[in-house]
């Protein structure tokens, strides 16, 4: 595999959990080469002590695992992983990559995976984390304000947080991405396409179903009706608007 000119994704830790001993040694090296510090977990099973002793800045799970799978592992960790979860799968049903999402992670690939996309997609996924910008977002663009406050729902692009109320909101990095961009446009409906494109910085297919499933979780953690929601509703044939005042 060649080499890619290298970006500033300086020391990132990576931890690949897959079985396949010769392609996770493959795709190690390839993303060493490119930057990267990447360990190797073949066994479900021990993957979840390694996540959280490790604390890993992101992490490639396989969904097909021995000892335990990997939608398992990604529901398990998320209570005190709140890095971004990349999962990939041998199957493109659709089933399978929703679950992964409502499990927690924060992106998915179908095997086989080629090199160069997987290390466009973790260098993404590490962007958000790292500068809180989404990866799509263009960085000449005015600042804003770092908080916003709607009622009791406040959400801080600085800290990377969002509270209802005096509670914290678990949200995975992929959920405060989505949330902040909807938030930060509140009053404006917000196609999918532009969603996607912004967050995922590359171009909508058509057929992914990310975004749907993120607002569904995102719903009832800000307090909103997910059967009549009032936040964040669905506007039928063009996208999502975050209201401002309910």
């Amino acid at each position: 595999m060649d080499g890619v000119e290298q970006e500033t994704t300086e020391a990132a830790r990576v931890l690949i959990v897959e079985d396949d001993e010769r392609l996770a040694e493959l795709t190690r090296d390839f993303l060493e080469k490119n930057g990267l510090v990447v360990s190797l977990e073949g066994h479900g099973g021990h993957a979840v002590e390694r996540i959280k002793n490790e604390k890993p800045d992101l992490v490639v799970l396989d969904l097909m695992l021995p000892g335990e799978d990997g939608l398992a592992i990604c529901r398990r960790v998320r209570p005190f992983y709140h890095g971004p979860i990349l999962m990939l799968t041998a199957r493109t049903d659709d089933l399978d990559q929703v679950l992964g999402l409502e499990m927690g992670a924060d992106d998915y690939m179908s095997k086989p995976v080629r090199p160069r996309v997987l290390l466009a997609r973790i260098r993404a996924l590490l962007r958000r984390i790292g500068d809180g910008t989404p990866s799509g977002s263009s960085q000449d663009e005015p600042a804003g304000p770092d908080r916003l406050t709607f009622n009791n729902l406040i959400v801080d692009r600085s800290m990377r947080e969002a509270w209802l109320g005096e509670e914290s909101i678990d949200l995975t990095s992929a959920e405060f991405d989505l949330l902040w961009l909807l938030a930060s446009n509140a009053g404006r409906v917000l196609s999918r396409e532009e969603i996607f494109t912004s967050l995922r910085g590359i171009e909508y297919d058509g057929q992914d179903r990310s975004i749907d499933v993120r607002v569904s979780r995102i719903r009832p953690k800000i307090g909103d009706d997910p059967v009549h929601p009032r936040r964040i509703k669905t506007v039928r044939s063009k996208g999502y608007l975050f209201v401002k005042e309910v």
